[in-house]
């Protein structure tokens, strides 16, 4: 018998409107499977309990009343805690945060609720979002439920675990270098990093104003166990908000039903080494698609690698700019990861960033070219495994090793271009991520691609975690 835990977001919903179940059985159901697990993971690190309750008996009573209810009445859903909900703090990660609460909710929170939705838990993240491993310095570390010895990915590392163990069904996050995927990578879900601007996103907290990089490549999105659950987060959250002033109302057409997809197939990204079973694993999700009658052959944008050289360096330099704010507050971790990944690094000078901007350009109009021909871009999310805790701090070759095993995930951000997140593969008892990169405004493709593998290969998760017996670092 399936448990209420275990339900994707769209199956809670659709048992509260046909009254099978109440929000209020599904939210003590999550309740009791945080209360099971989570002290094995550290992923959810505040319930909002008593507006929670609140909601739920609200819920209940819109039911009862035959009240007009939207796709995900009744669900209850976790945050990250950099994503402001009315009342409670938006903590960063970092301790000199903690009683920094937000007066009203980000517009994501805001169209959750209007979709009937409601938060119940916060998520942990590393101090300031600015790890892709999730070890903060207000609430400690996260493990991945898969193998307590290896990261949860980050910087939604809380929301990946807390999905993939089944104590949230569907949760929020956000994404400037694979947030939202590598998570999804690392613990098994399914996730998709928008077009820029799609998904609105602001804070009513200092500070308010993002710099030029946030604003071409930082995203908010929705994490979840299913491909629909995500699609569903995704169209109830996007669009144009009044409180972020780049925000569109864009024209998100679905792919054109009944014809094959086009796939091009990068197994093996240029710029650093992929783990051998990763690359099979994409290869073999590509053998699938082409034997369900999807049109996939190997094909790559010409200045692929350049995008992730470009990442790295216009976002490296952004927050050098930042550093003299976030000094206070990050913890060492932190800082030795921004130290570690900068180590040897020149900060451009005004000419050469002018120039980086051009040629982000002129990158773009490659991608731009590319997906002419193609509907999506098939690689890996990261192209090696999960890595052992604090690997990316050891030294500074674990940091660059680190940013070498990302580097999948980070031409969409410089782009601005959708990526959605599905498991395809386990590989030596890890997830494996397949990402599909899609034009700009062709989220619902991406989706769709990754809803084609997910029909192909299933659902992975809700897991156990698995007993911390091994030696963590």
């Amino acid at each position: 018998m399936t448990e209420l835990w275990q339900l994707g977001a769209l199956d809670i919903a659709s048992a509260i409107r046909k009254g099978e179940t109440s929000s209020r059985e599904v939210l003590d159901a999550l309740l009791a499977r945080v209360d099971a697990v989570n002290g094995d993971l550290n992923a959810i690190v505040k319930l909002i309990g008593d507006e929670a309750s609140a909601a739920a008996t609200a819920a209940d009573l819109a039911v009862a009343d035959g009240d007009e209810l939207g796709p995900l009445h009744g669900v209850p859903i976790s945050v990250k805690e950099n994503i402001d909900i009315a009342g409670f703090p938006t903590t960063q990660g970092v301790p000199a945060f903690a009683e920094l609460v937000a007066p009203m909710d980000a517009p994501v929170v805001e169209r959750m609720r209007a979709a009937g939705a409601y938060p119940f838990a916060r998520t942990n993240m590393p101090d300031f979002g600015l790890r892709v491993h999730t070890d903060s310095s207000l609430h400690g570390l996260t493990r991945n439920p898969w193998r307590s010895d290896v990261t949860a990915g980050g910087s939604s590392g809380g929301e990946g675990s807390a999905l993939a163990s089944g104590m949230s069904p569907l949760g929020l996050g956000n994404d400037i270098g694979g947030s939202l995927r590598n998570p999804a990578h690392c613990n098994g879900i399914t996730s998709i990093k928008p077009t820029t601007g799609v998904i609105p996103r602001a804070s009513s907290l200092p500070p308010e104003d993002t710099q030029i990089t946030g604003q071409l490549m930082l995203s908010e999105g929705v994490m979840a166990r299913h491909v629909a659950d995500v699609r569903a987060g995704f169209l109830a959250v996007a669009g144009e908000h009044y409180r972020d002033p780049i925000s569109i109302a864009a024209d998100l057409r679905e792919p054109q039903p009944g014809r094959p997809l086009r796939v091009a197939v990068l197994a093996d990204p240029p710029g650093g080494r992929t783990n051998p079973g990763i690359a099979q694993a994409i290869g073999s999700t590509a053998d699938a698609l082409a034997g369900a009658g999807h049109h996939v052959e190997a094909a790559s944008p010409p200045t692929y690698l350049r995008a992730v050289e470009l990442w790295f360096l216009v976002l490296g330099a952004d927050i050098n700019v930042a550093r003299p704010f976030l000094e206070p507050f990050i913890g060492a971790d932190g800082k030795r990861f921004l130290d570690l990944t900068r180590e040897g690094v020149t900060d451009p000078t005004l000419d050469q960033w002018s120039l980086m901007f051009a040629e982000r350009h002129g990158v773009a109009r490659d991608w731009s070219a590319f997906f002419q021909e193609w509907d999506v871009l098939l690689s890996p999310t990261w192209a090696m495994p999960a890595f052992a805790h604090g690997a990316d701090i050891e030294s500074a070759d674990g940091a660059r090793a680190a940013i070498e095993t990302i580097r999948p995930v980070l031409p969409a951000n410089l782009l601005g271009l959708p990526a959605a997140v599905v498991p395809a593969a386990v590989v030596d008892g890890l997830p494996v991520g397949a990402q599909f990169t899609a034009a700009r405004f062709r989220d619902l493709t991406a989706l769709a691609a990754a809803q084609a593998v997910e029909d192909l290969v299933g659902v992975f998760t809700p897991i156990a975690p698995v007993p911390a017996t091994m030696q963590e670092a």
